[in-house]
């Protein structure tokens, strides 16, 4: 099994998106569809009145909630709204995405290689290393890495960890950049079982194959 493929089979066994998306009924399948597009046709989540809008005889807020149980989304704790749908979130969090001509977050770096091949849109990635600090800049098209500074050398680290109740708030933490090879492999410290590394070719890919279930449905037909 290659380096891609055993990566996606981890991360589905840990946090199984497509499994979850795919079990849900159909109403809250596509609202979760249309709250991840909404974060690039709009810059941020749908609110109430447009989730309200999609739903017909369901109450939105059990929506929300049957959704942030399955860990398909991250809500505000106090008012009930959308925060996050991973990968793209309102939280802060060191991964700044510039995607058709909006401001939003990543919520990690997987996730941030991951939004250009999801959308097959342009999408420009301002982070740090996660040892260094030192700025990454990336920008893509579609699979396609047009940029990447400090070098092409960067990779992405992930410490493999069960994700308890949300994983924006805990596997996600420790999927990061390094600047360069050197660095991750002093990160890994000799770990090769519970932290793998990738380069910025196979973390794309993994990042598409794990995240590009999830619209698999084509959007024309969720209108028809």
């Amino acid at each position: 099994m290659g380096v891609v493929d055993a990566a996606l089979q981890r991360l589905n066994g840990l946090l199984p998106l497509t499994a979850r998306q795919q079990a849900l009924p159909p109403e809250l399948a596509r609202l979760h569809r249309a709250i991840l597009r909404g974060f690039v046709s709009r810059g941020r989540p749908l609110q109430a009145e447009e989730i309200a809008g999609l739903l017909g005889d369901i109450e939105p807020a059990a929506a929300l909630e049957r959704l942030a149980a399955d860990d398909l989304l991250v809500l505000d704790a106090a008012r009930g709204a959308v925060l996050g749908a991973y990968p793209l979130t309102l939280e802060a969090t060191p991964h700044r995405l510039t995607v058709n001509g909006f401001h939003v977050n990543a919520m990690c770096a997987l996730d941030a290689l991951s939004v250009a091949p999801l959308f097959d849109m342009e999408v420009a990635i301002r982070s740090r290393c996660h040892i260094t600090g030192e700025v990454i800049v990336i920008r893509q098209q579609g699979m396609e890495l047009l940029e990447a500074s400090p070098s092409r050398d960067i990779r992405l680290g992930v410490r493999w960890q069960d994700p308890q109740a949300c994983a924006a708030h805990s596997l996600c933490l420790q999927m990061v950049f390094l600047k360069d090879a050197q660095i991750a492999h002093q990160w890994q410290g000799g770990n090769l079982q519970d932290i793998g590394l990738f380069d910025l070719d196979e973390a794309v890919a993994f990042g598409a194959a794990f995240f590009g279930p999830l619209l698999a449905v084509p959007q024309a037909l969720e209108q028809a």
